[in-house]
């Protein structure tokens, strides 16, 4: 295992690498996105078809785990590509090549360079799946698919009414609360989030007979972290904030961070003045 998570780590590596190299050449560092997804969504493939020592042939759980793979990472590939081939750079590598300047090529290949060790620490929960000894698919590994389409179908949902949203000329400016993104000011951080606990509820084994299984919960918890505290939320609320000023203040006020949850009233002047 430790093996194939260094070809793994090489790979990915070597991903970024190009990708760094293509982003310089095309000048769009968004195409970054598309290239990481890809990347990760190959080397999750590579875990999942590697033949298994002491088993004939590939098990239906090695089969379920490839689909499963296959299917997250062509459509966030494929839509990122799309995003990316029609529209301007994305606003958070606009801000970063605004920020760092004449030393922005040199800090954009480092900071690939730690995606792409991000992206193996993800590509281990994928692994500790395949793994899991259980000799059959389990409720749990049902369960972990169905979380799967959720995710990969939630994902589409908002991305899809964000698009929407967003082709209606009277909306530039505005803040889109339609769907969605009127219970999760990020519904398509949450849905991705999620993505990655469909493959740790499948590697996780409750009779005690896997006890490595375990560590396949760091893959959600980091990326929670990455999505909530790090690289998702804090520098797209920083920007819409400079751009959509009070509009966006007020749907932060109704509308949850990142769970999906029912919107919040906004309290009035008076109100808060009642209940400091």
């Amino acid at each position: 295992m430790i093996v194939l998570i260094l070809l793994v780590a090489a790979f990915l590596l070597i991903v970024m690498t190009v990708a760094w190299a293509f982003q310089k050449r095309v000048g769009n560092a968004g195409w970054v996105d598309a290239f990481w997804t890809f990347g990760l969504g190959l080397a999750g493939l590579g875990i999942a078809l590697t033949p298994i020592p002491g088993t004939a042939g590939l098990t239906d759980r090695q089969i379920l785990i490839a689909v499963m793979v296959a299917i997250w990472s062509l459509r966030l590939g494929l839509h990122l590509a799309v995003r990316v081939a029609h529209h301007a750079e994305d606003v958070r590598y606009a801000s970063f090549r605004k920020d760092w300047g004449a030393d922005f090529q040199r800090r954009i290949f480092w900071f690939l360079q730690i995606q792409a060790m991000a992206a193996t620490l993800l590509s281990i929960a994928i692994l500790l799946a395949v793994r899991n000894p259980a000799p059959e698919i389990r409720i749990m590994d049902w369960a972990a698919a169905l979380i799967l389409a959720i995710a990969i179908a939630g994902e589409g949902v908002a991305d899809a009414q964000l698009a929407r949203f967003k082709s209606v000329p009277a909306n530039k400016g505005k803040v889109c609360d339609a769907g969605l993104w009127g219970w999760s000011r990020h519904p398509n951080y949450f849905f991705e989030w999620l993505v990655w606990v469909a493959f740790a509820v499948m590697a996780i084994d409750l009779t005690g007979a896997y006890p490595w299984c375990w560590l396949a919960i760091s893959a959600p918890a980091f990326m929670y972290w990455l999505l909530v505290y790090v690289s998702g939320i804090p520098p797209v609320e920083t920007l819409m904030l400079k751009s959509r000023g009070s509009a966006f203040v007020a749907y932060q006020a109704t509308t949850s961070a990142f769970f999906p949850l029912p919107p919040r009233r906004r309290q009035s002047n008076s109100a808060k003045a009642a209940h400091p």
